[in-house]
């Protein structure tokens, strides 16, 4: 099942689908986020605004604006 990165909890694992929006792909590759890279998300902020994820053996933090335009399948 596909979602937005911005929609899971804290400690849901993920694998990066697709970028819903071009403007931003290539900033979000630049910071390792390619399709197919597994993620973990690690903690939100109280308002949700940022997430932190591990991805490719780093931590990462992103706006939450940024998170949203990140399709990820959810790994149970």
């Amino acid at each position: 099942m596909n979602k937005k990165l911005s929609q899971l909890k804290p400690g849901q694992k993920a694998i990066i689908r697709h970028f819903d929006n071009e403007e931003i792909h290539l900033k979000l590759m630049e910071m390792g986020c390619l399709p197919g890279e597994q993620l973990t998300v690690e903690q939100k902020a109280p308002l949700g605004d940022p997430v932190s994820i591990t991805i490719a053996g780093y931590t990462l933090s992103l706006r939450l604006n940024e998170a949203d335009h990140i399709i990820v399948s959810v790994i149970d």
